[in-house]
């Protein structure tokens, strides 16, 4: 045998790793729904001001983490209007987010303590799909340093593969679903106030397992628009908004 050959057949092994039993997914109607984003993001921008004098921004700083293969221009409209809201919102400064590396939680501490040394104060974290499994695993592992955590449309709870996203996570990443290079409890809930928000037309990631169950996270709000409106529409931006109030309420 080559001697390539062994490395060759490791690289692709987790890449097209599959499973006896296929997961339940969402319909793929939903699904085609997703093409509506670019109108999502032309709602947003015209009515901006509208949604920003409807969320009540308090300065806490925030930190956006983009979804899979998406990058800080991704969740530019979310962080215009919790900006113009009175929020101080960042990006994680880490470009596109292709999947978890053994250092990810580390990269993104840097950015937490940057963020950090400005006041002193926590960061709330909001994540969207794969970027809030990174807020999540990254409130356990500095809790001291997260005042909240929000997902939007986050796998974190039920089969992770029930989805149609999880063959080209596993492609991009290299890693399997079951099996991410560093220490994952998905379902275990951060030592944080912690809210989801779930769509039932997500179309990418089931709903169930978005919303999550009790004990999986503090509070779920049910949002109107697919998976990619949920950091562009002005329906997840606003839910985005009371998601941040509910948490400053706690």
């Amino acid at each position: 045998m080559p001697p390539y050959a062994d490395a060759i057949a490791t690289f692709w092994k987790d890449r097209f790793a599959g499973r006896p039993k296929a997961a339940a997914r969402p319909p793929i109607q939903h699904l085609l729904g997703n093409a509506s984003l670019p109108f999502d993001i032309a709602r947003t921008r015209k009515s901006r001001l509208d949604l920003a004098r409807s969320i009540r921004g308090d300065g806490r700083h925030v930190l956006l983490i983009p979804g899979l293969m998406a990058g800080e221009q991704r969740m530019e409209p979310l962080r215009d209007v919790l900006n113009a809201a009175g929020f101080d919102a960042h990006g994680w400064g880490l470009g596109r987010n292709l999947g978890p590396r053994i250092d990810s939680l580390e990269q993104i501490d840097r950015q937490v303590d940057a963020i950090r040394r400005s006041s002193g104060g926590q960061v709330t974290l909001v994540g969207w799909s794969l970027g809030g499994l990174f807020a999540r695993e990254y409130a356990k592992f500095a809790a001291h340093k997260v005042g909240g955590v929000v997902t939007m449309g986050t796998p974190f709870s039920g089969d992770p593969r029930a989805n149609h996203a999880w063959r080209l996570y596993q492609f991009v990443s290299g890693h399997s679903v079951d099996c991410p290079p560093f220490t994952c409890r998905r379902e275990e809930k951060p030592p944080v106030p912690t809210v989801a928000l779930w769509s039932p037309r997500d179309g990418v990631i089931l709903p169930e397992c978005a919303k999550g169950r009790k004990g999986e996270r503090d509070r779920a709000i049910k949002v109107d628009c697919t998976h990619m409106g949920l950091a562009a529409s002005p329906e997840g931006i606003l839910a985005v908004g009371r998601a941040l109030e509910a948490m400053r309420a706690n």
